[in-house]
């Protein structure tokens, strides 16, 4: 017997469901209905629903206050470095054209490095004492001791810190998908702008920006949801301290499962952050993609 075209794409498609179905859909359903039980961190222990009592005491909880915010601070000074540096290379290696594939290759070199890697990396680099970083600028006399900057033991700056490894990671990423849009801008409506007296940032603010503005949409959803949920780079180099300066809500729902036990708080805290990354990724699409804007 023979199969319809649609029936044969169903066919094949089917693998693909089970795997979604198995390892995305099911465990999102038991993240949320988990959500409404006090549940015992034992395996097969009492279940206990308390519908959104979890939720109101986690929104309570200092905790996750001062986590969701750092994760906010974390995501934008990540993603606001990233997407600088990466755009002004990518700007760059448009410019020089295939002179630029030798430096594009050594750019992208930093992603085929691990997260594990490149915190203990840096942690090693940043270390009180003797982290490489402060025994150089000691060695040119910017400072005047090599213990003077506690980049991972000082509450006010340690967050700037663990961004480091992330924005030398994951930069060349940007860099990458910046310059692949930068490609599709059409080069005669370029030089017709430069025959009528536009400046280059008259080109790029006017033409060149709004060309790539679905790119720079998936770009800034991508990292940005990527860099909301950084977990092990940050807690290779702090583990969230000091004071939990550095703790992010990933590092919080962690401690929260498997330091606490409390399975139903920490499938609360999961949820909502789900929630919040699903909203801010539809506004990003919304404000900077754009769907249907002609301009």
């Amino acid at each position: 017997m023979r199969l319809t075209d649609r029936r044969y794409a169903a066919l094949l498609m089917a693998p693909a469901a089970l795997f979604l179905t198995a390892f995305v859909a099911w465990p999102l359903v038991r993240l949320v209905v988990d959500s409404f039980y006090d549940i015992s961190p034992v395996a097969g222990g009492p279940r206990e629903f308390v519908g959104l009592g979890n939720y109101a005491e986690i929104l309570g909880s200092e905790a996750f206050q001062g986590a969701a915010w750092r994760t906010l601070a974390y995501t934008a000074i990540v993603l606001t470095a990233e997407f600088v540096l990466g755009f002004a290379v990518a700007l760059l290696f448009s410019a020089l054209g295939h002179r630029s594939a030798v430096f594009r290759t050594i750019f992208l070199y930093p992603l085929m490095i691990a997260p594990v890697v490149a915190g203990l990396l840096w942690r090693f680099l940043l270390i009180d004492n003797s982290g490489i970083v402060n025994q150089l600028l000691f060695e040119v006399g910017i400072l005047d001791s090599p213990n003077d900057i506690g980049w991972l033991s000082d509450p006010d700056i340690v967050l700037w810190a663990v961004a480091i490894p992330d924005i030398w990671l994951t930069t060349s990423f940007m860099t990458l998908v910046l310059f692949a849009g930068l490609q599709n801008v059409p080069g005669d409506v370029l030089e017709a702008a430069r025959l009528d007296g536009a400046r280059f940032p008259t080109l790029l603010a006017r033409i060149i920006v709004p060309l790539i503005r679905p790119v720079i949409a998936v770009a800034l959803i991508v990292r940005g949801i990527d860099a909301a949920k950084a977990f092990d780079i940050i807690l290779i180099q702090t583990g969230g301290g000091p004071e939990n300066a550095s703790q992010t809500l990933s590092l919080l729902i962690y401690q929260t499962m498997v330091r606490f036990g409390e399975p139903g708080q920490a499938s609360a805290m999961g949820t909502l952050y789900l929630v919040a990354m699903l909203a801010v990724a539809s506004l990003a699409v919304w404000f900077i993609w754009r769907p249907g804007d002609a301009s």
